[in-house]
């Protein structure tokens, strides 16, 4: 079964007779059944930037017959909840939340990266494209002359991931990030990558070539430089901060509004408004988290909450209504603090109670 009927059935696009080829495909083999299910979660962690809702979701839309019921199991009936920053997918009716990093490629299949071995990428021709790492992939520099072909790089919760692109671009991803970018890319046209999440990004300079990062509702242009992209679906704003060089950050339906930033400037996109925000800041605060840092300044803490959640894969649920209100400032290195170490040191400025069960954290008033 080709990843195009696979894509086209999740998009809503399939025909009749296609989805009825892709039903008989899951039911040949257990092997099938499970690369479907995979496929699918990946598809889902793509499409949070487009405002997925239960209406969005495509459905079986045939004339009845005696597989359809043993085929609803198969059909895109999952929902998509945000909570805090919470990502949670049911699967005939069982929660799962995506643990490894996963890489699909533009044929459809995928490859995990859960072991510590170097090993390599290859495309569908079998030519070698890539190097994977534990927590890199580093592609080569070559061009196509041809269809350019795009990969899906999927970050969850408690990980980050480093991404070296075929034309020299570094890109750092952050928790709960996923990145769509070219196998390689062509001679001709823009480089785009498309965002969900927050990534750094050290763009390699080719003027004839801009770089552009699509983000929700906002586009990044640079022609080389170094910035950092907030672009989280659960937000309603996209932030760019730009450390070096320059970028033009503009309205994806409507480039005429736009704005351009110069060193130490952040600009904001509000989803609401279409409205764009240019303030001065100070980047390394911004970058702090491709360090191994959260580091936050007057930062609310259900802003804190977000951070802590993807960062270390936990739910947080807070009762308490004066910690809501509050602001903090400091710096915590991530690899020596645990969540409890950061509640600890947070409660220390608010007194507060909370108890952890699994991964689910409650937080409530002081006794």
């Amino acid at each position: 079964m080709t990843s195009e009927i696979i894509n086209k059935y999740l998009s809503n696009e399939a025909s009749e007779q296609e989805v009825q080829a892709l039903f008989d495909w899951i039911e040949a083999s257990e092997e099938n059944k499970q690369q479907f299910l995979k496929t699918k979660k990946i598809w889902a962690l793509s499409t949070l930037s487009s405002n997925l809702t239960i209406e969005t979701i495509p459905v079986i839309q045939m004339k009845p017959k005696n597989k359809i019921r043993q085929y609803l199991q198969y059909a895109a009936v999952f929902l998509v909840f945000l909570g805090l920053g919470t990502t949670i997918y049911l699967f005939n009716g069982q929660p799962e939340t995506p643990k490894e990093i996963v890489l699909e490629l533009g044929d459809g299949r995928l490859e995990y990266f859960s072991g510590k071995n170097q090993t390599t990428l290859l495309n569908d021709k079998g030519d070698l494209i890539a190097k994977k790492f534990p927590t890199e992939i580093v592609y080569f520099g070559k061009v196509q002359d041809h269809k350019v072909i795009y990969n899906t790089l999927s970050i969850p919760y408690g990980k980050r991931f480093k991404l070296k692109l075929s034309d020299g671009t570094v890109v750092s991803l952050n928790s709960g990030t996923t990145l769509r970018y070219p196998e390689q890319f062509g001679l001709n046209g823009n480089r785009n990558v498309y965002l969900t999440g927050e990534a750094f990004f050290e763009v390699a300079k080719d003027k004839m070539h801009p770089f552009i990062v699509h983000a929700n509702q906002a586009d990044i242009e640079v022609l080389g430089t170094t910035f950092n992209v907030s672009a989280y679906p659960e937000n309603p704003t996209v932030n760019s901060t730009l450390i070096e060089g320059s970028i033009r950050m503009s309205e994806a339906v409507n480039p005429s509004n736009a704005i351009l930033l110069e060193p130490n400037q952040m600009a904001t996109w509000q989803n609401n408004s279409k409205k764009l925000v240019l303030k001065e800041v100070d980047p390394s605060f911004y970058a702090a988290w491709t360090k191994g840092e959260l580091a936050f300044k007057d930062t609310p803490f259900s802003t804190i909450a977000k951070i802590i959640q993807r960062t270390y894969d936990v739910e947080i649920i807070n009762e308490n209504s004066d910690l809501a209100k509050q602001n903090f400032t400091g710096t915590i290195k991530i690899s020596e603090s645990s969540v409890e170490n950061i509640l600890d040191l947070l409660k220390r400025d608010t007194p507060f109670n909370y108890s952890i069960q699994q991964k689910t954290i409650t937080i409530t008033n002081p006794r």
